[in-house]
């Protein structure tokens, strides 16, 4: 199942592209199955319909859990380290893990909870919120995990779209000074939510809160009724491979969230397959991914990639600047960390503090880098290079979405040459296509367009939950017989990918396609700029002008030099005809809390229509709308 070479990647990919159901099948042959499937794939895009490994039977915690207990029961499956470096750190091997799971798994079922039931999570990143996550698995109930830092009516809507009958919460949770009250913002969701029957809280930061009678218990008292009941193991529920396994929520281009459905055997299968071959993961090794199980990253590449693999995955519960921004470094010194995988813009933040932050801090156990969320600009990229991995540690640049479950477009760690700022080549059994706007294909090298996917994999969605229309229209309508990811991408002239952002972020200046990226690498390359985000606004010559929003806490005393001196700097990058039109200096960047900058709400106030910026509630820091709306040029 692991590619080990570039030959065996050429072969690998010929062979998923000619003969796909035949790939697919072997890979598949790797976990295991309670039956085996009669059919591996049908499908059309019309519908769309997808189903993969029709007829087969599983249950996915069987492959992330109770396989491995005979040879490698006591090997680490989780580390976790909390928020406070002063607080203790846990270590669950496989066979505390799949305890502690069958164990939650009976709570849920003493709970009312069974198969095909909605279970909503809201919970800080402790080990209970994987094993919450596979305990739902474990019994056939579909989970649907709510980052810890949403509000009261993001949840409410969420809860409401899906009929959630039971949520899982804590008291409290605890991200770097700030403690967040989440069994407070739960109880004021379910004011609106009239199918929770049950809450069940764990207790995390001892923070007062009402309890209701009737509909909220304690975790730990659950725990102890099983435990006196004297049957800890739980049987896993057999699921059909096209059961759904959860719902995750992404914000949709309108208000209300899309509820994004994976089942059970192709996302297994797909998780699987990617995170031991892009990581190149050897047994024994650390992996740390510090994205949050709130996320998709966290669901595929902490909770079920890994954990498919008998993997060690690091769990961190706090953020990367506390107590100050030398963290993450001394996680991956003193738990002697392999595999790093982290975002762009924990790079760049970390990148502002200088390099004394990283002195000192024994690196030396890295071997691999990864990067997920967004495209890395090269700055951030041979900063990471360089000073965190000591040049000698390749980066794998992932693209991919919550959509499609799992890694797309990816260099594999040692095997496939990097380039900065590129995805490089598509894993095997991934067909991309670039279209342009009439979906004619853009054939060749050197060429760039919208990218879509012209052939069905494992891990991609099947439905928006309650809504299959919406799904149609979002993923498949736009381009006959394609799954659009609403990227627009690059094709240089070795067949490498470069993501070059979100179509609609992609500028038309003068006839000029540019895509927001490019111009915002090249606005960060300028020695003062911390971070950017570029959008266009309507420009009575060019059709579109080009306003930037830049972070630059040092500006030299002069503003105007500066912005002169990052236009410079743009035009010496790209060309005169990239350079910004405008460019607004902020305190900071409206960004989801999985960091990813809003830039829907600042092309609005570039265009001078704050009039309706949507819910600003769920942004990581709202107040930064209203900074930036009053400094507008």
């Amino acid at each position: 199942m692991k590619i080990t070479s570039f030959d065996e990647y050429q072969q690998a990919y010929k062979k998923s592209v000619e003969q796909p159901e035949e790939f697919w099948a072997e890979v598949a042959e790797n976990f295991v199955w309670r039956r085996k499937w009669d059919k591996v794939l049908e499908w059309n895009f019309k519908d769309p319909s997808i189903k993969w490994f029709q007829g087969g039977k599983l249950n996915i915690t069987e492959n992330c859990l109770d396989r491995h207990l005979e040879k490698n029961g006591n090997t680490p499956a989780i580390i976790w380290e909390p928020n406070d470096p002063n607080e203790h750190h846990r270590v669950l091997t496989y066979k505390q893990l799949h305890d502690k799971v069958c164990q939650f798994a009976n709570v849920l079922k003493n709970n009312g909870a069974k198969k095909g039931d909605r279970i909503c999570i809201y919970m800080p990143m402790v080990p209970e919120l994987a094993i919450a996550v596979l305990a739902c698995a474990r019994i056939g109930a579909v989970h649907s995990v709510v980052f810890g830092g949403f509000s009261a009516q993001s949840i409410a809507d969420r809860i409401n779209d899906a009929s959630c009958s039971l949520v899982i919460t804590t008291d409290g949770g605890m991200r770097g000074n700030k403690e967040i009250p989440l069994k407070s913002v739960i109880d004021d969701a379910l004011v609106q939510c009239k199918s929770v029957s049950k809450v069940i809280v764990l207790t995390r930061s001892r923070t007062p809160v009402s309890m209701i009678k009737g509909r909220d218990v304690w975790w730990e008292d659950e725990v102890k009724k099983v435990e006196t009941q004297g049957n800890p193991a739980c049987p896993a529920e057999e699921m059909d491979a096209e059961d759904m396994l959860f719902i995750l929520y992404t914000s949709g281009s309108t208000g209300k969230p899309k509820g994004v459905v994976h089942t059970c055997g192709g996302y297994m299968v797909y998780t699987g397959y990617t995170f031991a071959n892009v990581f190149q993961y050897n047994k024994g090794e650390v992996y740390f991914c510090t994205a949050d199980i709130g996320w998709i990253t966290g669901h595929s590449y902490i909770a079920y990639g890994p954990l498919t693999q008998g993997a060690t995955a690091l769990m961190f519960e706090g953020i990367p600047t506390y107590p100050d921004a030398g963290r993450f470094w001394e996680i991956v010194d003193k738990h002697k960390v392999n595999i790093l995988y982290t975002a762009p813009t924990a790079i760049r933040s970390l990148m502002s503090f200088g390099d004394e932050m990283v002195d000192g801090k024994d690196l030396s156990s890295l071997t691999k880098l990864g990067s997920v969320g967004e495209p890395i600009n090269e700055e951030a990229w041979h900063w990471f290079d360089e000073k965190i991995g000591n040049g000698n540690c390749p980066i794998v640049d992932t693209w991919w979405q919550t959509e499609t479950g799992g890694i797309m477009i990816s260099p594999i760690a040692g095997v496939t040459k990097t380039k900065p700022s590129y995805a490089t080549l598509p894993l095997p059994g991934i067909q991309p296509i670039l279209v342009d706007e009439n979906g004619k294909e853009v054939e060749g090298n050197g060429v760039s367009g919208n990218l879509c996917i012209k052939f069905p994999w494992p891990g991609m969605l099947r439905t928006t939950y309650g809504d299959h229309e919406r799904c149609r229209t979002t993923y498949f309508a736009t381009y006959n017989n394609l799954y659009f990811t609403g990227d627009g991408c690059l094709r240089d002239e070795d067949g490498y990918y470069r993501i070059t952002g979100r179509v609609d972020d992609v500028l038309n200046v003068s006839g000029h396609r540019i895509g927001t990226a490019e111009v915002e690498n090249a606005i960060n390359m300028h020695s003062s700029v911390v971070e950017s985000a570029v959008v266009g606004y309507p420009h009575d010559i060019k059709g579109q002008g080009v306003y930037a929003y830049v972070v630059s806490p040092d500006k030299h005393g002069d503003e105007e030099i500066t912005r002169k001196d990052i236009m410079m700097t743009v035009s010496r990058i790209i060309g005169p005809i990239a350079k910004p039109d405008k460019i607004q200096f902020v305190s900071g960047l409206p960004k989801t809390r999985s960091g990813k900058i809003m830039r829907r709400i600042l092309r609005k106030i570039a265009e001078g229509d704050t009039s309706n910026l949507g819910d600003t509630s769920t942004l990581l820091d709202p107040a930064v709308v209203d900074e930036i709306k009053g400094g507008a040029l």
